[in-house]
Formats: C-alpha cells, sequence, structure tokens
C-alpha cells in the first residue's frame, strides 16, 4: 500500500498532480488546499497518500499534512462519503473549518460542497462529532478573494476542477463566472473556493 510519495511534480491540472518517483509517474488526485502548494513541474513535493484498491481501479488521494490525510480518512468513514467526495469536501471547506462546522452541527456549511446533501451532511455530524479532539478547530469558513476578467489561465484551472470534481461544465462555467466577479486578488484557492459555493 502506498502511504507516502516523495518526487518530481511532472504535471498538474484540475485537482491532480503527476508526480515522478522512483522512475515511475503516480497520478494524484488532491483537494484543492494541497494542489494550490504544489510548486511547479520540475520541483520538489513530498505527498502524503491513501490508496484506494477496488476490483478494477488503483486511486491514489494526496494531501500535503498528516491533518488534511486524517481528516479525509474521517470522513470515509461515514456511510455514504468515498474518497471522491471526501475531497471535494476538504475542497470546499478547508479542515480547521470543517471540524468547527461538524462541532457545530453547521449542516448549512456541509451542504453547499456538491454533493453533499442534507442526509449526508447530518450523518457527517452525527458519526465524527466526537472524533475530532486530534484536528484543529476554527471559524467557518470565510469567503475569501480571487480574481476578475475574462477566463484567465488561473480560471480555466479552477473551472478544470470543478469539471472533475463531478460539476456539469454549463453550471461549472457559470460558477467560475459570478465568482470572479464577487473577489479580487489572483488566488486559486479563493477562487475555487467561491465558485465551488456557487455552483448548482
Amino acid at each position: 500500500m502506498i502511504a507516502y510519495l516523495q518526487g518530481t511534480v511532472l504535471e498538474k491540472a484540475g485537482g491532480t498532480v503527476i508526480l515522478l518517483a522512483g522512475g515511475v509517474g503516480y497520478e494524484v488526485t488532491v483537494p484543492v488546499s494541497t494542489y494550490t502548494a504544489v510548486p511547479d513541474p520540475g520541483q520538489q513535493i513530498a505527498l502524503r497518500i491513501y490508496t484506494k484498491v477496488s476490483e478494477d481501479d488503483i486511486a491514489l488521494f494526496g494531501f500535503l499534512t498528516a491533518i488534511e490525510k486524517r481528516a479525509f480518512e474521517r470522513l470515509i468513514s461515514v456511510s455514504g462519503v468515498g474518497p471522491s467526495l471526501a475531497v471535494k469536501v476538504l475542497s470546499g471547506i478547508a479542515v480547521e473549518s470543517l471540524a468547527a462546522c461538524i462541532r457545530g452541527g453547521d449542516i448549512v456549511s456541509l451542504t453547499r460542497v456538491p454533493g453533499i446533501g442534507k442526509k449526508t451532511a447530518e450523518r457527517i455530524i452525527v458519526d465524527l462529532k466526537d472524533k475530532l479532539d486530534d484536528l484543529p478547530s476554527g471559524s467557518a469558513a470565510a469567503k475569501a478573494p480571487g480574481a476578475a476578467g475574462n477566463f484567465s489561465p488561473l480560471e480555466a484551472d479552477v473551472l478544470s476542477a470543478l469539471i472533475n470534481l463531478g460539476s456539469p461544465a454549463a453550471a461549472a462555467e457559470a460558477a467560475v463566472g459570478k465568482a470572479k466577479g464577487l473577489v479580487t486578488g489572483a488566488d486559486f484557492e479563493a477562487l475555487f473556493r467561491k465558485s465551488l459555493e456557487l455552483v448548482r
């Protein structure tokens, strides 16, 4: 089972990273918080890995910190929350804010994440409320600054990430279009979180 990879970034796009380690290129799905910290191709990075093995597939999910991986593992322990949905949750809500949402029973914030309905949000809260002692807690996710103008390379990356996380292309485009007019600056994570909040 792969638990840790250290190597050279070959490519990063749409929420995935191809990491060259030991002469092998590994495709790793990462949440937006890790994605924004991944350096440009040609540079080195180390990721903590969760390996999902099924009958016809092996999928790798990567995290920059042990805390993020721990939060991911707690999420997938909840019935109905698989690895892909857990990545969506961590992409839409920072770990500290996620812990605060769960401890505070904040169903509204959880249901803003695509794929999380009211029942799933309630299940996450009930199942994990008393299992977060080793996770940091902060305030609910803040609305952060992002970008404006026509679709730039940054905005295209956000669009690609939304689509890879399961959002319909048209809905993702509309969300990015709205988000870039509501935020300022040029930060991937901020624009992504706002777009994820708006996608329908």
